[in-house]
């Protein structure tokens, strides 16, 4: 391609790219742009790369997203009044046969000081250093958040649930860690963070999983500046370019580990997921919800919520939403099901970017219908992760029979790469999904007579590997804390 071709290609690709939306799933749709804590950012599964592990999926649901670590004094605790879900289909029929239900609780202790003979709350989360241990200075925390997982065979409303159990401290439920404050606050995070990795009985399944919730650095990677910058970038250049937009931000992660004979039905490998987020039809708000001032007491909740679970996030293959389903059918996709993805077919079979980039720059599109856009998103690729049976419907699809590779033998193109563990084989945190999406957007699964634009190196310059990220579960990165100073205390005189 010419010099001129391709800097007009470099225009409309920024002009695409800019509907990223910040990232893979980030603030996407009008209605979780409004309701961040239900937003669900990326989604990932992949056969364990762990040692000694590859006998487990990991799946990783990631909410919250754009988390600033400074952002208090109350950060990013998730929503008691949301049902978060991931939910495994393992017929091919397009319907949830296994849900892992998550429920929050978060307690506030109202930690008060005595000031002048009154007990005063405080404005803080903590009042003092924590941690390592799971209860270590519980007395300093002003927020402590537990959750439960509730395993639903069936349909996810109709079905049967079975709380799970934590087998390291007993019980039903598991303790979430507080966000990454800082180094004064708690001396050293990592170590926190991951003694709330628990050992989970989950029911109907004779080998313990692991579940860990918590916040992570977002493990996401895109350049964005750049292409805001009068699209400051050559789409066809250098993959390791240009640094990543959203590298200073956070994330809370759902992360599940469970074996892989308690997610098959046993006569196929192959099992397709997603996760969504609801709530409660009906809210109505508190006009009082504060505590007696000086009382230390715990109020009454902000807002009271009931009636039936309502969708409002859904999140399966990554970028879908984003760039391929139209501004009026966002929420509608979000409060939607995969069994009922035929409504949208004709956003996947005649795809608006590829039209885009003929349209404004005489590039050349692949004719359509895309039924290879449809193999990719709907009905999984023939010999690779397309279930025996299959309904079309988006979600990620995983072949469990496909062994893991080590993070330092990860190709980040997955299966274009020849690496078939990975991406749309599942997604594993370091499959850089906009390359491999911007490409399989222009044909690069056509002959190329078909598309011979598709045949480009298409990318947005940021790179990624898995040699980013841990090689142990939950695999993403503790979260950046919210200060940069370590935590040495000043007596006396000037700070």
């Amino acid at each position: 391609m010419q010099l001129p071709q391709r800097l007009a290609l470099g225009a409309s690709l920024g002009l695409v790219l800019a509907s990223f939306a910040s990232a893979s799933s980030h603030r996407e749709a009008p209605f979780t742009a409004a309701h961040p804590k239900v937003d669900g950012t990326d989604f990932y599964m992949f056969r364990s790369y762990e040692t000694g592990r590859d006998a487990f999926v990991t799946f990783i649901a990631d909410y919250i997203p754009l988390q600033d670590a400074y952002g208090g004094p109350n950060y990013f605790s998730m929503d008691p009044n949301a049902l978060y879900e991931i939910e495994v289909d393992n017929q091919g029929d397009a319907h949830e046969h296994i849900t892992y239900q998550f429920r929050f609780t978060n307690a506030y202790q109202n930690v008060a000081l005595s000031i002048g003979g009154k007990n005063i709350p405080v404005p803080l989360v903590n009042v003092g250093p924590f941690g390592p241990g799971v209860t270590d200075g519980d007395a300093n925390k002003n927020l402590i958040e537990t959750y439960t997982v509730t395993v639903i065979n069936g349909d996810r409303r109709k079905g049967t649930g079975t709380l799970a159990s934590n087998l390291t401290s007993g019980g039903t439920t598991f303790r979430k860690p507080l966000d990454n404050i800082g180094s004064k606050s708690i001396p050293n995070y990592s170590t926190y963070a991951n003694n709330h990795i628990f050992s989970i009985g989950i029911p109907n399944c004779k080998t313990p999983g692991r579940v860990f919730v918590g916040q992570r650095k977002d493990p996401f990677a895109v350049n964005l500046g750049e292409i805001f910058d009068l699209v400051n970038l050559n789409p066809v250049g250098s993959p390791n370019s240009a640094p990543n937009a959203i590298g200073d931000k956070n994330v809370t992660s759902i992360a599940l580990e469970v074996p892989i004979s308690c997610l098959t039905n046993g006569t196929d490998p192959v099992i397709g997921a997603w996760t969504t987020a609801s709530l409660r039809q009906g809210t109505v708000l508190n006009p009082a919800p504060a505590g007696t001032v000086g009382s230390g007491g715990k109020g009454k909740p902000a807002e009271l919520t009931g009636g039936a679970w309502t969708q409002v996030s859904r999140l399966g293959m990554p970028l879908v939403n984003e760039v391929v389903i139209g501004l009026p059918d966002k929420d509608r996709f979000n409060a939607s099901q995969p069994k009922d993805d035929g409504q949208f077919l004709d956003y996947v079979t005649n795809p608006s970017l590829p039209a885009l980039l003929q349209a404004l720059f005489n590039v050349q599109a692949p004719s359509t219908p895309r039924s290879d856009l449809v193999t990719v998103f709907l009905t999984g690729v023939p010999g690779l992760n397309r279930a025996k049976s299959f309904t079309p419907s988006e979600m990620l699809r995983l072949n469990t029979s496909i062994a893991p590779v080590a993070a330092p033998s990860q190709n980040t193109l997955g299966v274009l790469g020849s690496d078939t563990a990975g991406f749309p084989n599942g997604r594993r945190p370091g499959d850089d999904v906009v390359d491999i999406s911007l490409r399989a957007a222009m044909g690069v699964l056509l002959p190329v007579e078909q598309a011979p634009a598709g045949q480009l190196p298409y990318t947005d310059g940021t790179p990624i590997a898995a040699t980013d990220f841990g090689s142990t579960f939950p695999y993403v990165n503790p979260p950046l804390p919210g200060s940069p100073n370590s935590g040495v205390a000043t007596t006396g005189g000037s700070p």
